[in-house]
């Protein structure tokens, strides 16, 4: 019984590798994805060299793109009041008719003026930006005003000994998922999507990964999700 158990499940996994690679993707769908992420994500040049060298037409036009991508610099810098004037030029409406996301601007840059004090020791600039920018818009959501609260608790204590929930503040991926958030927005306001489609095939892929185990559907214990060559998972392999 266990033998026939087993061949089974070796014959489920086969036949599910073997379907894995009969299915191939064309080179130009390939390409048209790669052109798609550059452009989604705000990489003018690569996106422009790239849809030169694989004779396809970009999406969008090329200023957008290069303002998107400034904006994102700007905020990946730690030099939030400039991407929020760039946005601001960009298209004003986005953060009057989005609090949410005008709010965690504003937020991300009280803890980069933070940062500074830290360096400094004056926290003047801090406390004045706080009072003035966010202090009228936090009662107008809970959540805004325990951001706040979590926010100017940077103040209370030395960087080198805060707990996790306030050291993540100060990480970086902070500044990457605000500029992510304003990229979604600016592609959702000028009608496109919010994301690269790359991006929704992987999650795609992990649904239906999940939804088929779920299901009690024969696959392999483990997925690799498809983006290593040869070389990788020999190396991958050996190091296992």
């Amino acid at each position: 019984m266990t033998g026939s158990l087993s061949s089974s499940s070796t014959t489920g996994r086969n036949a599910f590798e073997n379907r894995v690679q009969e299915t191939k993707s064309s080179k130009s769908d390939i390409n048209a994805l790669i052109l798609d992420y550059l452009t989604m994500e705000g990489y003018p040049n690569a996106a422009a060299k790239f849809s030169r060298e694989a004779n396809l037409q970009l999406h969008q036009d090329g200023l957008c793109v290069r303002q998107r991508q400034v904006i994102q610099n700007y905020i990946h810098g730690g030099n939030i009041q400039a991407g929020i004037e760039a946005l601001n030029e960009l298209d004003p409406e986005i953060l009057d008719e989005d609090k949410a996301l005008h709010f965690s601007l504003l937020r991300l840059q009280l803890v980069e003026l933070i940062r500074s004090c830290n360096d400094i020791g004056d926290v003047g600039p801090a406390l004045k930006f706080a009072t003035e920018q966010l202090g009228p818009r936090a009662p107008t959501n809970p959540k805004f005003l325990e951001d706040l609260e979590r926010t100017m608790a940077l103040l209370l204590f030395p960087p080198n000994a805060l707990e996790p929930q306030l050291a993540a503040l100060l990480d970086p991926e902070l500044r990457r998922s605000a500029a992510d958030s304003v990229n979604k927005a600016i592609l959702e306001k000028l009608s496109a999507r919010r994301e690269s489609a790359i991006r929704h095939l992987v999650k795609l892929r992990a649904w239906a990964e999940e939804t088929a185990r779920e299901k009690f559907v024969s696959l392999p214990a483990s997925l690799d999700i498809g983006l290593h060559d040869d070389d990788d998972m020999q190396e991958e392999n050996v190091s296992i």
